[in-house]
């Protein structure tokens, strides 16, 4: 794993050889010792421990720019790197909309502290030991249980020819638990700074209860129906909306939010904030080109408050950038990467107590856009899907397909329960609150 000496030292090397011969130079290194212990069939299965670090060289040389990437950090790989990237950008097209390189600026805010040196140091028998307890757990129950367990760290590091040089690192703890019960699964799944703050044994039982109470399952008939979102089901329907927070996707007319700004847009209880100080975070405190991120209100009482840009997009727009740009060159502009979705003080076990009739979804599965601009999605449920009748989980239901509009489905949620931080597979983990929403729209039934 790189230390910050190291990463200098690098840096370093690559911005010496490109005096004289550009204009700019930014050098972008990433290092990651995550390692992770996998298991199936209430067996462990697999231990990998792979350390791997990349380097990246920009050049911006006569109007145009030229990023290449490599794992080899010799100093001779790196100036030849420098030299091929040097090549490339003089066989490009002039980039019209190219700015200067960021120059070194000062800290606007205390950087979060993301490492647990405990975490990052965790060891394969205290992995081994964690996947050991969730077989235990399935066992006893009759079960098979298969997912991973996962711990390291990560650190990031820019520094350019104008001074500039940010760097960060974070611990990295994951647990992901799939029980199987014959053809009847459950899954649950969490990700955090700390290993400590993982529950591997409640995850397991999570799983295991969803599993159990998965069996049987009946088939209803495709229609809208009030469904109940836990928050991983809530995320990765989510991870296709948040995109459309950006700069520049209003300016090349691919948001759902198109020309939207300032209007009520989404439910009068839906808030949304990019903050990546939000205690329940994680990730770079710093863009793409090495700038501060800022604390951005996206929607305030379901009105488009404002979007994140990166600084190409805030220079067209004449607008600052909130330090949300992708590392250049790039075609999506920017991203909002520590989203915070607001929630209500309304208990899962609530929503389903208040539900006449309704569908319980663990997590959803495949979601892909059908139509971007109106955000339509479809999917379908997994992993526990449930019948609520009469303020009571009735029984197990077949998977479902949807068609559904996140728009719409925005603008008819009935309740929120608190926030937390969330882990799912469409999109990276993000603070969100279980749901329940109405007239939720299943086009058709599975066989299983």
């Amino acid at each position: 794993m790189l230390t910050e000496a190291k990463a200098r030292q690098i840096i370093d090397t690559a911005l010496t050889h490109a005096q004289g011969k550009c204009s700019g130079c930014e050098v972008t290194l990433e290092s990651s010792d995550i390692a992770t212990s996998r298991f199936a069939n209430n067996s462990m299965t697999q231990n990998q421990a792979p350390e791997r670090t990349s380097i990246a060289v920009r050049v911006l040389k006569n109007g145009r720019q030229a990023r290449l990437t490599s794992d080899d950090l010799a100093p001779k790989s790196i100036t030849r790197l420098l030299d091929e990237a040097l090549a490339a950008s003089q066989i490009l097209a002039k980039d019209p909309g190219l700015l200067p390189l960021l120059s070194g600026h000062k800290k606007t805010a205390a950087q979060p502290n993301r490492l647990d040196r405990k975490t990052a140091s965790l060891s394969a028998e205290a992995r081994a030991d964690a996947v050991a307890e969730i077989i235990k757990i399935a066992s006893s129950r009759g079960l098979s249980a298969a997912g991973v367990v996962a711990s390291g760290s990560e650190y990031t590091a820019i520094g350019n020819s104008k001074g500039l040089f940010v760097s960060h690192r974070q611990s990295h703890a994951q647990c992901s638990v799939t029980m199987r019960a014959g053809d009847a699964t459950g899954w649950s799944k969490a990700h955090h700074i700390r290993f400590a703050d993982l529950d591997c044994a409640g995850l397991a039982e999570r799983a295991a209860d969803k599993a159990a109470a998965n069996v049987n399952p009946v088939e209803i008939k495709p229609g809208r129906y009030t469904v109940i979102l836990e928050p991983s089901a809530v995320l990765d329907l989510l991870a296709y909306i948040f995109a459309d927070f950006g700069a520049t996707s209003q300016i090349d007319k691919l948001s759902c939010f198109q020309d939207k700004l300032g209007k009520k847009v989404l439910g009068s209880n839906i808030n949304i904030v990019d903050d990546v100080h939000h205690p329940f975070q994680a990730g770079i405190p710093f863009d793409g080109e090495g700038l501060p991120r800022q604390s951005v209100s996206l929607v305030k009482n379901g009105v488009f408050t404002d979007m994140v840009y990166g600084r190409r997009a805030a220079a067209k727009l004449k607008r600052k950038s909130t330090g949300h740009g992708l590392a250049e060159p790039n075609s999506s502009g920017e991203m909002p990467m520590n989203l915070i979705v607001g929630g209500g003080d309304v208990s899962l076990e609530e929503m389903i107590a208040s539900s006449k009739k309704a569908i319980l979804l663990t997590r959803v599965w495949y979601v892909r856009n059908v139509d971007p601009l109106s955000k339509i999605v479809t999917g379908m449920t997994r992993d526990g899907t449930f019948l609520v009748e009469d303020g009571a989980v009735k029984s197990a239901v077949k998977n479902l397909r949807f068609n559904q509009s996140l728009i719409e489905m925005l603008n008819s949620v009935v309740a929120l329960g608190p926030s937390l931080r969330t882990a799912g597979e469409e999109g990276f983990p993000a603070v969100v609150p279980p749901m329940k929403v109405e007239n939720f729209n299943f086009a058709s039934t599975t066989t299983f």
